[in-house]
């Protein structure tokens, strides 16, 4: 017999009575930070300013809890809280309100008393002591969903990480001291290079727009200028289009300053290990960050430069609401933090060319001289003559391309730039290739049906009698080729020589240097190892010339630049072919390696259009009777001028649903909203008020809004 079964049957009851009691007493403690009910609140500031983590633009404010006495110590501004929201005024118990749903938030800040007079909440819990919402990320994120017409909400949920216990407890060390300010190196061959490097290293806070040159050794020139801000004592921010470009910066700044004064934030970290280093960031162990698109909200300490690398590149636009681009948030970061701007690229987008000319940024660019030697020479064939080539009939390559792989295959890889699947010009001249559009607002020509009537993609306006303005021609065409088939055929044109793709699937970082045919869509060449690329091939530039955007000329060039810029130099022997109309502006640009000037004067016709840059646009995109009532109920600034609406292609159905298309069997309309220069504030402020009241009213379904949407097309 055990001594349990020895023991008095009262006595057991009493035990059993009181493990009762005890349970009871452990479940009120556990339920008391879920109500507080009855509750002392705190002595000073007994109130809390919350902004609650919900979207949706009519909850965008503050909301004043109570806090208790418990709290007081935990509940500083900056700090995850949990609250209970949407309980009404009619549940109110000892005078507390009580009830509603829990939700995470962020305590902005503690008062005296609130402007309620009703009774408050209180707030359910602390979650963490960790002030994570400091006031210069707040006011950064709210001037963002004000220039967005977004959220606070949506815009917090890009910029704070979400938390992880585990990294809060880690201890991070002290940052080294200040490296020594670096030596010019390449940066000598940009006439004020040196000048530029200088002054961020004394402390300045210069502007400048980048174009860098061609071949390996921008990072490294990136990285110069990290480590001379860093030598000032201040911190700095880079923001790279993607991961491979910023681990290549990131070596060359380890190499440079060593290990312990930057980190890497990019999404292949994984969660946890994004928030440690994100957490480094804010405690201020770490002085420079090299990230992707969300580094961009990093938390710096003492801010002495921002740059961007690649601007015109689209994974810069954030797809989550409200679709902030990183160049803008950027500048507005060097704005409020009286920062260095650096905007660099091969290239040059229009919106870094206004920068130059309103005076805002200054140039930094190489001499001819420097050009000439750095960049690789640029053969042009027109693609009407490629297509009577009787070498074209065997891998789709004239003569002239495919003696240029056939040299370079005898020094070393040639890369093959494909457009990649889903770049189909809407309709094109077939003659001259000059994309069709609007003779109104110069927008993209498509037809609808089976019919000959054509349609502006922008306006709706019908064109029944088109014809091209540049060579009269009255036959489209649309037709493209991947990069699949065409490593498929270059593999029969030249079957000694190994033939790797890389693409969306599987995107290779570097290839080995020596003999090789690399095809690879746009955005995805791999470096190669050693001096480069002995030559490149870019095909069927139509149909990167012919995208029915407003920026595909712009977008050409860019893509063209980035593999250009990947072969070795006209000194060393580097060629590179493109298979386009010769006398078009972004060939001419290529072949000149004149990015700026093709982008200035891509400037002066935006202007003459009225085109973003120059004015401000608005997409509005839904049910064609819910786009109607907002533009109706919205207080659109004085002169604003609407395009359309259209309707938007139906999704195939057969690929899976992305976020901001049509609910199934839906047919969507889009309105373009344009306004003049200094009117943008105004513009999203009336789309947001507009949209807030149809979210109380519950008037309709949601409508999308999107300020100076990158795709016109």
């Amino acid at each position: 017999m055990s001594s349990e079964n020895g023991r008095d049957p009262g006595e057991r009851g009493e035990q059993l009575a009181l493990i009762r009691e005890t349970v009871r007493e452990t479940r009120a403690e556990r339920a008391k930070p879920r109500t507080w009910r009855g509750a002392q609140l705190a002595d000073a500031l007994p109130v809390a300013r919350v902004l609650v983590d919900k979207g949706p633009v009519h909850l965008d404010k503050l909301w004043d809890y109570a806090v208790p006495a418990a709290m007081d110590a935990d509940a500083r501004p900056g700090v995850r809280v949990r609250v209970r929201f949407g309980a009404g005024t009619g549940r109110v118990r000892e005078g507390r309100r009580e009830g509603g749903g829990l939700l995470d938030g962020y305590l902005v800040e503690r008062i005296a008393e609130s402007d309620y007079r009703g009774p408050l909440a209180a707030l359910a819990q602390v979650v963490s002591p960790e002030p994570v919402l400091s006031p210069e990320l707040l006011a950064l994120c709210r001037a963002v969903a004000d220039r967005y017409a977004g959220s606070l909400a949506d815009v917090l949920q890009l910029a704070v990480p979400p938390r992880h216990a585990k990294a809060e407890a880690e201890c991070f060390p002290e940052p080294p001291p200040p490296p020594a300010p670096p030596a010019p190196g390449s940066w000598a061959r940009y006439p004020d290079g040196p000048a530029f490097l200088d002054a961020l290293a004394r402390g300045g806070a210069p502007r400048a727009v980048w174009s860098a040159l061609p071949g390996p050794r921008w990072p490294g020139e990136l990285a110069a200028v990290v480590a001379a801000t860093l030598a000032s004592g201040r911190g700095a921010l880079v923001v790279m289009p993607d991961g491979r470009s910023a681990a290549r910066v990131d070596a060359a700044l380890t190499e440079l300053v060593g290990q312990g004064l930057h980190t890497l934030l990019v999404a292949d970290s994984g969660p946890e290990e994004r928030y440690r280093r994100w957490l480094a960031i804010r405690r201020g162990a770490v002085r420079a960050v090299i990230g992707t698109r969300a580094a961009m909200y990093a938390p710096v300490a003492d801010l002495g430069l921002v740059a961007i690398w690649d601007d015109g590149n689209s994974s810069h636009s954030d797809t989550n609401a409200p679709h902030p681009h990183a160049r803008d948030v950027l500048l507005l970061r060097a704005v409020h933090e009286k920062a260095a701007c650096l905007v660099g690229d091969l290239g040059r987008t229009v919106e870094a060319t206004q920068l130059v000319e309103n005076g805002w940024a200054r140039p930094l660019e190489a001499g001819r001289e420097q050009l000439r030697t750095a960049a690789p020479l640029i053969r042009t064939v027109d693609d009407v003559q490629a297509a009577r080539d009787e070498a074209a009939r065997v891998a789709r390559l004239p003569t002239l391309a495919w003696q240029t792989a056939r040299a370079g295959l005898a020094r070393g890889p040639v890369l093959v730039q494909v457009p990649r699947r889903g770049y189909v010009p809407r309709l094109a001249c077939e003659r001259c290739r000059e994309p069709a559009r609007c003779r109104h607002c110069a927008g993209p020509l498509e037809a609808r049906s089976n019919d000959t009537a054509l349609c502006c993609g922008w306006c709706g306006r019908e064109t029944p009698d088109w014809h091209c303005a540049e060579c009269g021609g009255t036959r489209l065409r649309a037709q493209i080729v991947g990069a699949r088939r065409t490593a498929e055929e270059l593999g029969r044109a030249f079957p000694e020589v190994p033939v790797r793709t890389s693409g969306r699937d599987h995107v290779l970082d570097s290839v080995p240097d020596r003999p090789a045919l690399v095809v690879s869509t746009p955005g995805a060449e791999p470096v190669a190892e050693g001096a480069g690329y002995a030559a490149a091939l870019l095909l069927d530039g139509w149909a990167l010339l012919g995208r029915a955007d407003l920026r595909a000329g712009e977008e050409a060039l860019r893509r063209w630049l980035g593999a250009a810029a990947l072969v070795r130099g006209q000194a060393e022997g580097g060629t590179v072919a493109v298979i386009a109309e010769p006398t078009l502006r972004p060939v001419q640009a290529l072949v000149r390696w004149d990015p700026a000037g093709h982008a200035l004067r891509e400037l002066a016709e935006r202007a003459e259009l009225g085109f973003p840059p120059v004015s401000r646009m608005a997409s509005v995109t839904g049910r064609p009777e819910d786009v109607a009532e907002l533009l109706r109920a919205a207080e659109l600034p004085s002169g604003a001028e609407v395009l359309g609406p259209v309707p938007l292609p139906v999704p195939d159905p057969g690929r899976p649903r992305r976020p901001g298309d049509p609910q199934p069997g839906e047919q969507w309309e889009r309105a373009l909203v344009r306004v003049r220069p200094g009117q943008g504030a105004a513009l999203a402020a009336a789309l947001k008020a507009a949209r807030a009241a149809r979210l109380v009213k519950r008037e309709g379904a949601a409508v999308r809004v999107r300020i100076d949407p990158p795709d016109l097309g």
